[in-house]
């Protein structure tokens, strides 16, 4: 295992990741959940109840992160994104309309990339540096489009502990599924689907995790979504496990711009 520094001295960094994916998650998986206002109001939840819920509980903690935003989201709530943006959180590019990118079809990918960075800029003022796509789905064109476009990170791959700078310069702030809200709560009445855990079990998967981590100095890179994270009794087990978190000793919490500008200067 290499040795990882972190700033300040720190033993482990920790970062919260918040993919306001709103309607946009339905639409993209079926077209014709937009003739479905039952399915929708389950995305709708995320911006209107979740995201000001997350404020609040952010705010609690002294505490910035990271919200991943489709550009789709931010037409249709652009409200909420200027107030995530207005209150110190970094707003990160998503895509456009949560679609999954195809590799047999790089000008829709890219076209897609523009117009959900567009958006963002145009509700925030301020151009993306961070880049979450869709289900973590990455296609031979994504990274060069970074790239291209100036962003100093992707948070996508899942093939390490720790950030790593790509050979091209980009930072890549590593994933896991085990450390995303989604393969516990997200619930479908149509097939496929799954069970939805108690929240009590995904508190102790992430904290075990967590303990992991932090003995081998890595990236507690978490990731919610309002939808899912944001019903209150979630709610309370997401702000036991940033109590747990916090009360350790030499932890470095950061967004994610934060921890891929170290990263970046440190490897240099």
């Amino acid at each position: 295992m290499k040795t990882i520094t972190w700033k300040g001295g720190a033993r482990c960094a920790v970062s919260l990741g918040i993919d306001v994916d709103g309607e946009s998650l339905w639409l993209s998986r079926d077209p014709e959940n937009a003739r479905r206002p039952g399915v929708l109001s389950q995305g709708a939840y995320g911006p209107k109840v979740g995201v000001p819920l997350l404020l609040d509980l952010l705010e609690r903690f002294a505490m910035r992160a990271t919200f991943f935003v489709p550009g789709w989201v931010a037409e249709q709530y652009p409200d909420v994104v200027e107030r995530i943006h207005r209150m110190g959180h970094e707003v990160g590019h998503h895509g456009y309309q949560h679609e999954w990118p195809d590799p047999d079809r790089p000008d829709e990918e890219e076209a897609n990339f523009l117009k959900g960075m567009a958006a963002l800029e145009r509700v925030t003022g301020e151009r993306p540096i961070g880049f979450r796509s869709p289900a973590w789905e990455l296609t031979p064109r994504t990274l060069p489009l970074l790239r291209e476009h100036g962003f100093a990170y992707s948070s996508n791959l899942m093939d390490d502990l720790a950030p790593y700078v790509h050979p091209e310069g980009l930072v890549e702030l590593p994933v896991q599924w085990l450390l995303d809200d989604a393969p516990y709560f997200m619930f479908q009445t149509r097939p496929p689907s799954r069970p939805i855990w108690p929240a009590e079990l995904v508190e102790k998967a992430w904290l075990e995790e967590f303990h992991g981590l932090y003995g081998l100095g890595g990236h507690f890179n978490l990731t919610v979504h309002p939808q899912f994270i944001g019903r209150p009794g979630r709610l309370r087990m997401l702000e036991r496990v940033l109590s747990t978190v916090l009360s350790y000793p030499d932890v470095w919490v950061a967004p994610l711009r934060d921890v891929a500008r170290y990263w970046k200067e440190a490897h240099e």
